[in-house]
This record gives C-alpha cells, structure tokens and sequence, in this order.
C-alpha cells in the first residue's frame, strides 16, 4: 500500500466499519474460550513471571537518550538476547543531521535490528524505542518494583515494556515452533525520545519492506486500545541579537536581548488552533551570562505538534509574521522551523490492522478501543507510514501511566498476559496471510 490518505468514500467506508456492531452474546462467549483456551495464551500465561524479570533487567539500565553508555549497553542487552532466540542481529550507529536546531550532528544511541526468516507469506516488523527521558542517575529514585497489580520503574511505560513484549513475542513463537511468516523483523532504537532524527529513515526504509508494522508503544491506560494516528511535531528555535553594555552604568547604551526574546514567547504562546490540534510550547530558554552586562544574546526552543504534517506550516508562518512586530527595534531576531516527526496517517491497510486486533482481543473477552485522533504524542509508526508498503498499527504495549514522570511510572501487570497474546497473534495472522486488505 501507498503513502497516500484513502480518498473520501474509502476513508467513510473504514470508519464506518471501525464502528459496526458488537458481537452476539453466544458468538462472545465462544470466541472467548476459543481465545484462553488456544495454546497461544497458555503459553503466554507461562511467560509472565519470565517477562517481569526481563522488564526488571531493562528498568535497571539507564537509558536516557543522550547517555551512550548506556544506551551501548541496552542494545547489547537487546542484541544478546535476539540472537539467542535464532535471529541475525546487527547493532546500527546512528548521528543527527547536521541541519539539527538542537542536535546539530551528534552521536546518537544505536539502533538494534534483527530478523529471522520463516516460510509464510507475509513480513513483519516489531519497532520499540530502548530510550527514555530521565538523565543518568535518577533510576535510584524511581527502582523498578512490584506494587499490587503496578508494577513501577524509571521509563517502564515508556518504553521498557514495548521492549520486553517484543522479546517475549520472539520468544513466544520460537516456543510455539512457529515460523509461517516470510519474515520477523525487529528493530530497537535508542534515539525516539528526541524525535528519531537518526534511525527515521531508516523507519521510514523498513517501513515501506515490510507488509506490517506493528509499534509498541504504550497500550492506554484505563482501558486498551490501539492507534491510527499520532501528531505531527516540529521544533522552533528563536535567536535574539541584541547590543551589550554595563547594566549599572550604561544600561541604555544596550539592546536586552532577553526582553525581547520574552516580548516574543509572550506573543506567540497562545497560538494555534484547537481543532486542528495545532499548539506551540516554549520549553527552553537561555540568555545572559554575567550579571551586570546588558544581554547581547537569547535563544528560545518551542516544541509544536499538530494532527497533520500541512498544518505546520500554518504555525511557522505565523511565527514569521510575528517576530517582525519588536518590543526592541534595533534587535535581530532568527526563526529556524524544524520538522522534527511527521504525522502518523493511517491507510486501509491500517485500518484492516486494527479491526482484526479488535478481533483478537474479543477472542478473549475484553474490549480493544481504536483511537483515530491523535491526542498530541509523536511516535515512530509516523515514520513508518510514510511510505508504506501495508498496515503500520501503533500502541502495542502494556496499559501504563507516568510516562515522562520521575516518580510515578508504572504498568499494569494484568496487561502482560492479553497484550502478549495479542502481539503474538498479529505475528502468527499477518504473516500467515490471514489478513487481508
């Protein structure tokens, strides 16, 4: 399948049938003990206790996304123990571009990708992020530990889970002796957090050989579900130039560069559009460096998302339109409007995606919601999707709360067992040629 958005009658007719009727009582209640009673989910009940000691082995590396250490050594965790369960596994470098406003070409966290050949039709690749946002030493603050049906740790919901699902997944089928796909692939990359400005393309790459792409990102909260569409984000850097002078005794002679940076993030904070989920946050300032010396320089990073990729383009023009109106006028001010991820559009494919997880789930009598509007996250199914060969469904993972939060992270361990089966389904369906679009 195609990049392109399904046309107007086709879009209507999958939406539509993201929403037909529920299934008959009896119909249910077979389905569900066809579903919990399947060796797929007895197996999967067996891997529980097994996959909580690997999410406590991941917890406990840090990982944030500009601590190589230990990002290394995430992938050779991962690494280790995708070629342990039969798969050809290479660890992939990765840089930033050049042209980043923020990263500006440095050295990234390695992505990890494996596959393994089987004799189905079909190819399907597994994406996780082994990133988080937590700077190297608070996971002393937040240790991976089991509280009633919780169990907490420093990015366990975002992303550590993805990865353990993903490896129980491999694993759960090597179990099983199955290999009815043409090909399983994985791929792990240590640098989502900060947009994927390294491993996207290559994202994008896979995206458009494989004729699946299933993303685990996190699964909801109070409720499972999966997506069809994520934002799009972009990055808006200000720099100010102002003129230096003493602050006590010629403060006129100066042009504060700091004043007019904040006469501008004043300005432009509310903008954007509601409906079109268009909304810009500044999130990092600098400015000044000695105390009683006017500032000559000030800088400000504004972080954008929007539901469509076109939509950007609405905030960057008005951010251009708004830094010629100065508080200070001998000031020069310089917008750099970076598009750090595209949007996640879904295609038929897609859509074909998640009705059969839905499916899935009601084979084992829980309900599966598919959410079709994006809610202001950004994930690497985006990439996927931008050329992509069949379906890419996003939000595999655990159920979960606290992404991004210091102190309260966590993930639902009665979620482990339904979402394992679910993956693993997917797999065992899609690569056997049993969905079809």
């Amino acid at each position: 399948m195609g990049l392109a958005v399904p046309g107007p009658s086709r879009a209507q007719a999958a939406q539509a049938a993201l929403l037909m009727g529920a299934t008959s009582a009896g119909a249910a209640s077979s389905a569900t003990a066809e579903g919990r009673q399947s060796a797929v989910w007895r197996t999967a009940e067996q891997q529980q206790a097994a996959f909580l000691s690997t999410l406590k082995s991941l917890v406990e590396i840090e990982s944030g996304s500009r601590d190589l250490e230990g990002l290394r050594t995430m992938a050779d965790e991962v690494a280790s123990r995708l070629k342990a369960l039969g798969m050809d596994v290479k660890t992939i470098p990765t840089k930033a571009p050049d042209f980043h406003p923020m990263l500006k070409g440095a050295e990234l966290g390695p992505m990890v990708y494996g596959r393994k050949l089987g004799k189905g039709s079909n190819k399907v690749l597994l994406i996780a992020h082994m990133d988080t946002v937590y700077p190297r030493g608070m996971g002393a603050k937040q240790p991976f530990r089991i509280e009633g049906d919780k169990a907490y740790g420093l990015g366990i919901a975002d992303d550590k889970a993805g990865v353990a699902l993903i490896l129980h997944t491999v694993d759960l089928l090597a179990r099983l002796g199955h290999d009815d796909f043409a090909e399983l692939g994985v791929l792990i990359n240590g640098d989502e957090e900060l947009g994927s400005p390294g491993s996207g393309p290559m994202l994008t790459e896979l995206g458009s050989q494989y004729d699946a792409v299933l993303s685990f990102e996190g699964g909801g909260g109070r409720a499972d579900m999966v997506r069809l569409a994520t934002s799009s984000i972009a990055i808006a850097e200000l720099k100010v130039t102002g003129r230096a002078s003493h602050a006590g005794g010629n403060p006129e002679g100066g042009r504060n560069a700091i004043y007019e940076l904040a006469y501008q993030i004043m300005k432009t904070r509310h903008f954007g559009d509601k409906d079109k989920g268009l909304k810009i946050n500044w999130t990092v300032i600098e400015g000044g460096g000695v105390r009683n010396v006017i500032p000559a320089h000030a800088s400000a990073i504004a972080d954008i998302r929007s539901l469509t990729n076109a939509d950007l383009a609405i905030m960057e023009q008005a951010l251009r339109e708004a830094i010629k109106d100065k508080l200070i006028p001998d000031t020069q001010i310089e917008l750099t409007f970076f598009r750090s991820r595209p949007a996640f559009v879904p295609n038929a494919a897609s859509v074909v995606l998640a009705r059969h997880a839905q499916a899935l789930f009601r084979a084992i009598g829980l309900p599966l919601e598919i959410r079709d509007r994006a809610s202001g996250g950004g994930t690497d199914a985006a990439y996927a999707a931008l050329r992509a060969r069949g379906g890419v469904l996003e939000s595999f993972g655990l159920r979960g709360f606290g992404a991004h939060s210091n102190d309260n992270e966590y993930v639902m361990i009665d979620s482990i067992i339904p979402r394992l089966y679910l993956a693993t389904r997917m797999v065992m369906d899609v690569g056997a040629g049993k969905v079809r679009w």
